[in-house]
């Protein structure tokens, strides 16, 4: 059984790029957020550090504008580099003014460092940056009477149309994981906010939603995805039996923590002068060598030359957490690995989300603007979440009053499917799919591998669509379709890179070459599988 319903804006994913956007439309607009879980289970509201913006006296935009640059190793796109970091105090103004009330001292917004930047200019909100910010905007939605949210809905597939030679987005066909029902979405416009792809490595930092959906829909629909290859694994995640995911926020590193390996003695000043917070492309990478090379299986973070007081005032989500697992970090070394954690490419669309396909937008996580390049700056994330949302909504704007909702769409179509009675095969095939990633296509690559991963992956791609095409679909099949799919490019960008370059390292080609200097572009697909939708007739 299906079901149809209207919206002007359809939003799928609820993170801060969402709800930013949301937030900055009209009261005019019908709104439907589409959250695939619940309302708060996104990577913002794990996010720990904060967001980078020029506030302190003593900084500059075009201080931060060079440390962004610096970290992208080539690849940053300077027209939007400049223009996100120069909206970067008024998005902090904005958020204030929207009920988040960032960590202040003497009646200042505090500033802290990362890894990356060389003055203080990280906003934060203790060490649970991402929950308040959530949180906030969210008490702020519900107030909205023109915003819908619709949670435990994930995205099966974009609708779209030719129209005099050009394509249009139509909405989307959205599956319902409680009812298990299909809705056919017909909307004036589209946006993909559904974050990144980490969980389809082995070990992450991020939400179990982190599936690359709304990346692998918009590649199914026909948009070029660019620089999959640069995945950022962040160096510090605990390494713990009872809890594989939990981030150790670079603030630590930013007031002073060391990282120390074997025979407990720091090793960061052998790879970089910068020692502990040199970008994260070189400190994950240290940290998979000394794991590696000292046959070690994890390294530590010492944070116990602080005070105990400022270590439960400044990081009281990472104490209490550590102290559950029983680690007293402010007299014990944390044990720490490396985890994927952000994902740098993405959708390739421009600074306000616009894509090649007319009336579908992507932002935040998802997509590719070229600010990050070849490797994220910390905290820059959601700066550019908060930037775009506001660009996404004043491009929406200019263009509405010469979009209608379409009148028809092709119906959803699962008369030919049964029921499966082999659903254990997803889990497998779940399993086995994030060890190959994380094996072959990790922080370290060399071709073999790269070729080894895609012959296996390939062997589960064609597993599962023959599934998808006999089965009814849940909520386990789609994300398996989406991260084999968002896999496969991750792999392609990374064999046709034959240099090392930011986050990108392999052995066979240790160094950068400038005949590489440039984006890595796919261009997207628009039948990977056969339809269950009724085509319109000619």
């Amino acid at each position: 059984m299906t079901s149809t319903r209207n919206t002007d804006i359809l939003i799928i994913g609820s993170g801060l790029s969402g709800l930013s956007l949301a937030l900055s439309m009209p009261k005019n607009f019908n709104i439907l957020i589409v959250t695939k879980d619940k309302l708060d289970s996104c990577s913002t509201a794990w996010a720990q550090g904060g967001i980078a913006a020029v506030i302190g006296n003593n900084d500059s935009l075009a201080s931060h504008i060079k440390d962004t640059i610096d970290n992208g190793h080539g690849l940053c796109n300077l027209d939007v580099v400049n223009e996100i970091i120069n909206n970067g105090p008024e998005c902090i103004n904005w958020l204030e003014e929207n009920q988040i009330q960032f960590t202040r001292i003497n009646n200042q917004i505090d500033l802290t460092l990362e890894g990356g930047h060389s003055n203080r200019r990280i906003s934060y909100i203790k060490d649970q940056t991402g929950r308040f910010l959530h949180n906030g905007l969210t008490s702020v939605i519900k107030t909205i009477d023109n915003v819908t949210i619709l949670e435990n809905t994930q995205i099966i597939d974009l609708i779209h149309e030719y129209n005099d030679n050009e394509k249009r987005c139509l909405g989307a066909y959205l599956y319902n994981k409680d009812t298990h029902k299909v809705t056919t979405v017909k909307s004036k416009f589209s946006i993909l906010a559904t974050g990144g792809a980490s969980k389809i490595y082995q070990y992450t930092t991020n939400p179990h939603t982190s599936t690359g959906d709304g990346i692998a829909a918009a590649w199914r629909a026909g948009c070029t995805v660019t620089n999959m290859e640069f995945i950022q694994f962040h160096p510090t995640c605990l390494y713990h039996p009872e809890n594989k995911s939990f981030l150790i926020s670079e603030s630590l590193r930013g007031e002073g923590a060391k990282l120390l390996g074997k025979d407990l003695q720091p090793f960061m000043h052998h790879y970089d002068s910068r020692c502990e917070l040199a970008p994260r492309d070189v400190v994950a990478r240290a940290i998979d060598n000394e794991i590696k090379t000292k046959g070690l299986k994890c390294v530590f973070l010492d944070i116990t030359m602080k005070d105990k007081t400022f270590i439960t005032n400044r990081f009281p989500a990472i104490y209490e957490k550590c102290l559950k697992m029983g680690i007293e970090i402010s007299e014990e070394l944390i044990p720490v690995v490396p985890a994927s954690h952000y994902t740098c490419g993405g959708v390739q669309v421009d600074i306000s989300g616009e894509t090649e396909i007319k009336n579908l937008f992507v932002i935040g996580e998802a997509a590719h603007t070229g600010f990050h390049g070849a490797n994220r700056l910390a905290s820059n994330s959601l700066l550019e979440c908060v930037v775009m949302a506001r660009k996404c909504a004043e491009n929406i704007l200019s263009r509405n009053s010469a979009v209608s909702l379409t009148s028809s769409v092709p119906p959803w179509d699962d008369s030919y499917v049964t029921e499966s009675s082999e659903k254990f095969k997803l889990s497998h095939n779940w399993d086995d799919l994030r060890k190959i990633m994380w094996n072959y296509v990790g922080i370290i690559r060399t071709k073999k591998n790269l070729s080894l991963a895609n012959e296996k992956i390939s062997l589960i791609e064609k597993e599962v669509n023959q599934y998808y095409q006999k089965y009814y679909i849940t909520s386990d099949l789609l994300e398996l379709r989406n991260i084999i799919q968002i896999s496969k490019l991750i792999i392609k960008s990374a064999m046709s890179r034959k240099e090392s370059r930011g986050l990108h390292f392999t052995k066979d080609y240790p160094l950068s070459n400038d005949i590489f200097c440039k984006n890595t572009e796919i261009l997207g697909r628009e039948n990977e599988y056969k339809s269950r939708v009724v085509k319109f007739k000619v």
